[in-house]
Parts: C-alpha cells; sequence; structure tokens
C-alpha cells in the first residue's frame, strides 16, 4: 500500500499524469469514476480499489514511455488485463494514487507460423482469440480455462495460468516460448523468440512469467501451438472415490499412450450444487455416487481407436469396481453438457452461502491421501461443513473449497473462520511437499500464506529480484509481498 506523498512528490506525479494522458491521447485516458468503475473492482465483489486514471496504451512503446514517466515520477503501476484474478493481484487498494495500466488496445495477432508452430500475439489478445487463431491454421492453442473469453493473454502468462490442459500440454510457462516486456524503468526488452532450443545464458523470459506484474509489464508473447486433434472423445464415470481415479488415470495413460488431455474429479457435492442451481445440467446416472471423473481423450486419427481404448479402460475398471457407471458423448453437444457440469460448479457455489477457497497442488500420486485427510480435518473441524472438491487431478491441482454448513451460519461468521481453516489445509499441503497456490497465484489474498509457507531463503531471493528490476517498486505495489 501507497504512503501519502509530500508535496513536492504530489506535484511531480500530477505533472507525470499530465505527460501520460498527453502521450496516450483520449482512447488510452479514463479519469471518471464511471469509466474506471469496471478496472477497480474485482469479479467476485471482494475488493475494490481507487487510481488516479485508468491508462490504456496503443502500443507496447507506449507501455515503455508510460512506465517511464512513472518511474522517474515515483508513481505506482497496477498492470491489468481481463482482470480476472481470482486473488485480487489487478486491483489496486483503496488508497492507491497511481495509475492502473489496462493492456486491452493491445490486441493484434501478429504472426502465426505453422511450420514452426508458434503465434506471436499483443499481450491484449483475449485467450479466445488466440484459440479461434490457431484453429484457423489447423493448429491447437491448448490452454482452456472457464474465463478464455474475456481473459487476455498477457494476464494468463503473469499469472501462469494452468486449466484444464495442463496435465497433456502443460501450464502456461510451459507454453510461452519468447516475451517482450516493458521494464519498469521505461525499457522495452524484445525477447520474442520462437526457438525450442536456446541456452544463451539465463532465461529472462521465466521471470516474468507468474510474476503478477509486479516486475514488468509484459506487452507481447511468442507461444506454442500445437497439432489440431482429429479425434475427441468425451466421458463421465462415476467411481468410488480419488483411488480409483488415480488407478484410472494410469490406465487410460497406458491404454491410449499419453492421449488424456482432460481428467476432472467432482465429489457428489460439488456436482450436486451444479443440478440444483445452474439450468440446464442434468445427472445422466439414475443413481447417486460419492464421486465422479471427467475424462477427454484427444487424438490424431478419426479411426476410432480412442474411443475403443476408453471402452475397454472402462470395462475392466468396471470389473475391479474402480467405475461404477460411465456415459460416454455420443456428439459434441453431449461432450460439452459433461464439461458443463464440471464447468458450472463455481458457479452454482454462490448460491449455496460463502466459501473457504483453496487453489491447492500435490504430487498425482498424493492426491487421495490429500482429499481424504483434509476432508477428515476440516469434518471434524466444524459439524455441518460441506468440503466441494473438485478440479485438474490429472495434474495433482485441486480445487477444495469448504461451504458454510446448511443451518446456524451467516456468511460473515463463516468467513471470519477463513484463517483457521487456510492453516489446516494448507498445513496438509505442506506436509505433503505441495503448494498452497497451485494456478491462482498470490495477489493480495495469500501474502500472508507466502510468506508463512515459503522457506526464508526463497522469499530472499525473490526479493532480491524485485529490487533488482524494480527499484522504485512502482509495479503492483501490496501485490505477493
Amino acid at each position: 500500500m501507497t504512503e501519502l506523498p509530500d508535496p513536492a512528490a504530489m506535484k511531480q506525479r500530477a505533472a507525470a499524469l499530465a505527460k501520460i494522458r498527453d502521450l496516450v491521447g483520449a482512447r488510452g485516458w479514463i479519469d471518471s469514476a464511471e469509466g474506471m468503475a469496471p478496472h477497480l473492482e474485482e469479479q467476485r465483489g471482494n475488493f475494490t480499489g481507487a487510481a488516479a486514471a485508468v491508462v490504456k496504451p496503443g502500443s507496447p512503446e507506449e507501455v515503455a514511455a508510460v512506465l517511464r514517466l512513472c518511474h522517474e515520477a515515483g508513481l505506482p503501476v497496477v498492470p491489468q488485463g481481463g482482470n480476472t484474478s481470482l486473488v485480487g493481484a489487478s486491483i489496486p487498494y483503496e488508497d492507491f494514487t497511481g495509475v492502473v495500466l489496462s493492456t486491452g488496445r493491445l490486441n493484434r495477432v501478429r504472426e502465426l507460423d505453422p511450420i514452426n508452430n508458434t503465434v506471436t500475439a499483443d499481450a491484449g489478445c483475449i485467450l479466445q482469440t488466440i484459440q479461434q487463431a490457431a484453429s484457423d491454421a489447423d493448429r491447437l492453442f491448448p490452454l482452456s480455462l472457464g474465463a478464455e473469453g474475456t481473459c487476455q493473454i498477457g494476464g494468463n502468462i503473469s499469472t501462469n495460468a494452468g486449466g484444464v490442459g495442463v496435465l497433456r500440454y502443460g501450464n502456461m510457462r510451459e507454453l510461452v516460448l519468447g516475451l517482450e516486456v516493458a521494464l519498469p524503468d521505461g525499457r522495452l526488452w524484445d525477447g520474442l523468440r520462437g526457438l525450442r532450443k536456446d541456452n544463451t545464458g539465463y532465461d529472462l523470459k521465466q521471470w516474468f512469467i507468474g510474476a503478477e506484474g509486479t516486475l514488468g509489464v509484459i506487452t507481447g508473447a511468442v507461444l506454442k501451438l500445437f497439432p489440431k486433434p482429429r479425434e475427441t472423445v468425451t466421458a463421465l464415470a462415476a467411481i468410488p472415490g480419488p483411488d480409483a481415479s488415480l488407478r484410472l488415470l494410469s490406465a487410460l495413460q497406458r491404454e491410449t499412450g499419453g492421449g488424456v488431455s482432460g481428467y476432472e474429479i467432482m465429489t457428489r457435492v460439488a456436482l450436486q450444487m451444479a443440478l440444483d442451481h445452474i439450468a440446464g445440467n442434468r445427472d445422466p446416472f439414475d443413481r447417486i455416487h460419492p464421486c465422479y471423473q471427467l475424462i477427454e481423450l484427444t487424438g490424431p486419427r478419426t479411426d476410432g481407436s480412442l474411443r475403443a481404448g476408453l471402452e475397454a479402460v472402462l470395462a475392466s475398471a468396471m470389473a475391479e469396481g474402480d467405475v461404477r457407471d460411465a456415459v460416454i458423448a455420443e456428439s459434441t453437444a453431449q461432450g460439452r453438457a459433461l464439461w458443463r457440469l464440471r464447468e458450472s460448479i463455481s458457479e452454482a457455489q454462490k448460491f449455496e452461502g460463502a466459501s473457504i477457497k483453496h487453489d491447492v497442488a500435490v504430487p498425482v500420486s498424493r492426491v487421495a491421501d490429500f482429499m481424504r485427510t483434509a476432508t477428515a480435518a476440516c469434518e471434524a473441524e466444524l459439524d455441518g461443513i460441506r468440503v466441494v472438491a473438485f478440479g485438474h487431478v490429472g495434474d495433482g491441482n485441486i480445487h477444495y473449497n469448504v461451504n458454510q454448513p446448511a443451518e446456524g451460519w451467516t456468511g460473515d461468521r463463516f468467513m471470519a473462520e477463513q484463517p483457521r481453516f487456510n492453516r489446516i489445509v494448507h498445513d496438509i499441503v505442506t506436509e505433503m511437499r505441495g503448494s498452497i497456490s497451485a494456478e491462482h497465484g498470490i495477489g493480495r489474498i495469500k501474502k500472508a500464506e507466502l510468506a508463512h509457507y515459503r522457506a526464508p531463503l526463497e522469499l530472499e531471493l525473490m526479493r532480491a529480484l524485485k529490487a533488482q528490476l524494480d527499484p522504485g517498486g512502482i509495479m503492483n505495489p501490496g501485490k505477493i509481498f
């Protein structure tokens, strides 16, 4: 959080704001309360901030020039993409006196190289736009997540986004070959290299991936593309629990040669909320089961071999008791309906009162142990608490949320218990050599947890990098640290 500057500093900052306004012009300057509001409010309503202005540069060079003026005046900057952060990383604090720098006008797909299997794009490109550009070239950009129609690729990179395809393709860090970054002092680094092999010194792009805008502003990126799958098979299996999920995953990977591209677990509590509150959802089974496994396989052929392999694995798993029932989508529409069950859980939770959310990861082999141990601990701590667990079991990332009891608790009273349940869940994760933030980042919400769980040496190294690149501390102040 920023301190109130002295009169001389205030005058210098006012002069810098005037220069920035002249630089970006009317299209790139917003200072009305109404115009700034969408940039100052977190999508879930958890945070509302303030700013002197929202600045929307029209080119990477303008971004760099804005940062140079801010650096010289000590004017703090909050970089912002699509403002879909789930940890408050893109929202300034209530007493913030600097600028929100939006990359929304940087929205060009600069180049698509189908031979090199790369696409070069501005940071403000909507993820869905890049997905479509790849598809039009008969290629796949595999990052896929719920906000793909509004999130921007620069924000995806800055938060090291994950999503549902990490098992097969890796998270954002593994999909980036090169970056262009405006540094805090206003220099523009051109690292837009589309190389799979480049061992010439430190891999500088990795500094900015996952840094949540605290080290600079990403303005462009070179991203990996992949062959577009020719066959997609989607299924939902009813299973007795997460142990069965892990055994089923191993069998599917073995049978399909690594063809599992989506593998999402849902407990019955999570699925029931999606059925109860989201219109159009329906249970494909005629019985209630403890747990469900959403499976998506993709492959390069159209000979039906993927489906045949899936059917063989499911039949064997049923004989062994690891699958109790299963449905395989017979059309694209049916496949989307199965995915909708999983994707609507977060929205459905809003109808069930307050929820303490945990975005955690453990080694894949420990997922079942984690879910079992954490659930027993949370239920023992509070009668009536409802564990809503779902997510990317194939890469070890579980969205482990606990909802307030159905009776006897207000939302505010339950949310006051967040530190207690964070400690319960995060202690278990740490004991299993896991992470307290798998794909959402640290932002504002998890700063104390980062300080509590990360080793002092790791924090020291992070702060040293921050001090070297941003000695004035103007970049996204109060986030991560």
